[in-house]
């Protein structure tokens, strides 16, 4: 299939009952698998979630590429504004497919680079647009709410920064916006000025956004084969529609995931790529698995306070700063490596001899076989100390197989909500901190929260 799933330093026959599944709890779950396959079917086919119909639409991909197309070679820097799941993504579709920053190659107009402004940092922002050219800069503005304060006040300079650098004319030419397409102030911004603009979904949450606009854009603008991308999400999207489960690849790793959380504990995930292309992939899959499964009620109103906290961790860099604590330390996490089958070089170690042991054994062998000997060592050390551990493999890094492994997380992440009976779409916990920002900033209806402020303020002081 290009993608595997490897469970069986889960199973208590290799780190003990205490913390590995035996035969009885798996069969025993199993039924719970079925429920959450017809779930999320059920939602999809109602219209609730739109995440797994994306691999359709080539209509969207074929009008994007031709946008691309158009303005190739006007540009060295696409410039992304957003926040989130309006920017995790193209960062892991970048890291992924063109280079992990930052050794990417020189950057032209054949080969632009991406410029993610996704953090208010005064210092930093400043930086960002002082590195750019606004002759030479693509802007790209995402806000599905079309009123989130981090990007609308990040775009407001970008704004004014292209506009003295390149003229009114040109930074209308020069800005690109994906929003939704009937509410939110970017979408009246972006029709009353005329700016070429993409829309998404609306029963597509950010998180689960990549393979939509939000991240088909930026994508096609820096050179990515964007329609391999959904060939290989549509591949996944089938694999996810299995009943059986051992050929059912995300929803038997949800049922894996949710049972470590719930019969063992297990309340810490830590996606250990081991491939520095798939880094930005583990920040963007953290995300996913927080927003979607952190929550305080399940769906009968109960207060439950569910969730399994992601942990990136990169192999081998963080064997050297994590692995004492996940050896050693509170026996409360599932690891989940991800490998890949063939990397795309094998960094073959000169053959001539120094006189020194401690390099003479590595000399004539290769990198890439030094990382799967670290990732096996790993494993099998986790293990030996009782650490539950599994593993997804990739044939190769490529869009075909990216887009298969984002389908596949975005699957397992809905499978598991619907395991745990929790709304794994919305983020409440995420609206008030929102909510408490628009009062101190002075948005209008939103004193209340401001006045709420004053009163936290105030039991701070005593």
């Amino acid at each position: 299939m290009g993608i595997q799933f490897d469970e069986t330093n889960l199973l208590a026959r290799m780190v003990g009952p205490v913390h590995g599944l035996t035969p009885e709890e798996f069969a025993a779950a199993e039924p719970s698998a079925a429920q959450a396959l017809a779930g999320v079917n059920a939602l999809t086919a109602s219209g609730v979630i739109g995440f797994p119909n994306l691999p359709k639409d080539i209509g969207l991909a074929r009008e994007i590429e031709s946008f691309a197309a158009r303005v190739k070679g006007s540009y060295d820097t696409v410039c992304l504004v957003g926040i989130g799941g309006s920017a995790l993504g193209a960062w892991a579709l970048d890291c992924a497919l063109r280079g992990p920053h930052p050794v990417q190659g020189v950057h032209t107009t054949d080969n632009p680079r991406l410029v993610i402004l996704d953090n208010v940092d005064p210092e930093f922002v400043h930086l960002a647009l002082a590195s750019m050219k606004p002759k030479k800069t693509l802007v790209v503005v995402i806000a599905k709410s079309g009123a989130t304060a981090e990007t609308v006040a990040t775009f407001l300079l970008v704004r004014d920064w292209l506009v003295a650098g390149a003229g009114a004319k040109a930074a209308k030419a020069r800005t690109v916006v994906v929003t939704s397409q009937g509410r939110g102030d970017l979408k009246v911004l972006a029709t009353n000025e005329g700016y070429t603009t993409f829309h998404l979904p609306e029963n597509v949450g950010g998180r689960f956004s990549v393979l939509s606009a939000v991240g088909l854009v930026p994508a096609a603008l820096i050179g990515i084969d964007i329609q391999a991308l959904l060939r290989g999400a549509a591949r996944m999207t089938a694999t996810a529609a299995k009943t059986d489960l051992a050929a059912n690849t995300p929803l038997r790793a949800a049922l894996f995931h949710v049972l470590a959380l719930t019969r063992k504990g297990k309340s810490i995930q830590v996606a250990f790529p081991y491939a520095n292309r798939l880094w930005g992939t583990a920040f963007w899959f953290r995300q996913l698995w927080a927003e979607s499964l952190g929550k305080a009620t399940n769906r009968a109103g109960e207060l439950v306070h569910i969730g399994q906290t992601p942990i990136a961790a990169l192999g081998t860099t963080d064997q050297h700063s994590q692995v004492q604590l996940y050896m050693e330390g509170p026996n409360d996490k599932v690891f989940t490596f991800w490998s890949v089958k063939k990397p795309a070089v094998p960094g073959a170690i000169p053959a001539a001899k120094t006189g020194l042991e401690g390099f003479d054994y590595l000399t004539g062998q290769s990198l890439a076989k030094l990382l799967d000997a670290e990732l096996r060592s790993t494993q099998a050390a986790l293990t030996e100390n009782q650490r539950p551990n599994c593993g997804f493999i990739l044939d190769r890094v490529d869009a075909e197989h990216l887009g298969m492994f984002f389908q596949l997380l975005e699957f397992e992440t809905a499978f598991a909500g619907e395991m745990l009976n929790i709304n794994a779409f919305d983020q409440e916990g995420v609206e008030l901190g929102k909510r408490f920002t628009f009062g101190l900033m002075g948005r209008k209806g939103f004193s209340d929260f401001k006045k709420r402020y004053t009163d936290y303020e105030a039991r701070r002081k005593g």
